[in-house]
């Protein structure tokens, strides 16, 4: 019996109540701290992040995360409400895009190199060709045939533990470069798993 099997009925949690009598409740400052509004600290943030993942479902709920990177502060804001960021090409699977179109709920977490701690952003996407509002973006590079607008609903930091304790800026927690999976490999392999051969 593997571990999975293994797992009881009667020990999982499917309750909010069950989870709260384990966890407790958060802070009062750990709720507060969520803003609706993209005030400047908020913005100098995402001014120096080049990095941000992007947690997108479609209507039946099926999630997906993707990355979207770029210069730092490739992540625009319009107002205090509204981000807008270019939807660059790419292998035109655009998982993320159709599901906007179905469920426009999207969660955002923007990463600064260095920076233990992230910024959690929560809002309604749109996507556009708009242009005049493209071009006046000032990206670098061909300017995108799309992008996405953001309207913000909830954005706040995250506690660093996370990145903290996984070490990840720290270069010598990093395996050697010999021992990284071979991206190659695993594609072919996935490839033939569905009956494709290269």
């Amino acid at each position: 019996m593997n571990v999975v099997q293994a797992i009881k009925d009667s020990e999982l949690i499917v309750s909010a109540e069950q989870l709260k009598e384990i966890v407790g409740t958060p802070h009062e400052a750990v709720v507060k701290k969520s803003v609706s509004r993209m005030e400047d600290h908020i913005r100098h943030f995402l001014s120096l992040s080049p990095l941000f993942y992007l947690s997108s479902s479609d209507a039946s709920g099926r999630c997906d995360s993707s990355p979207r990177g770029d210069e730092p502060g490739f992540v625009k804001t319009l107002d205090d409400y509204r981000l807008v960021y270019p939807e660059r090409s790419g292998n035109r699977r655009i998982d993320s895009l159709l599901n906007i179109i179905q469920n426009p709920q999207i969660g955002m977490l923007f990463i600064i190199p260095g920076m233990q701690e992230v910024l959690r952003l929560n809002g309604r996407a749109s996507i556009t060709k708009d242009v005049e509002l493209i071009e006046g973006m000032g990206w670098s590079g061909k300017a995108p045939e799309l992008a996405v607008i953001v309207e913000v609903e909830e954005c706040f930091i995250h506690c660093p533990r996370a990145l903290k304790q996984s070490g990840i800026w720290s270069a010598d927690t990093w395996p050697e470069a010999e021992g990284l999976p071979s991206t190659k490999e695993m594609f072919k392999a996935h490839l033939q798993m569905n009956g494709y051969e290269l």
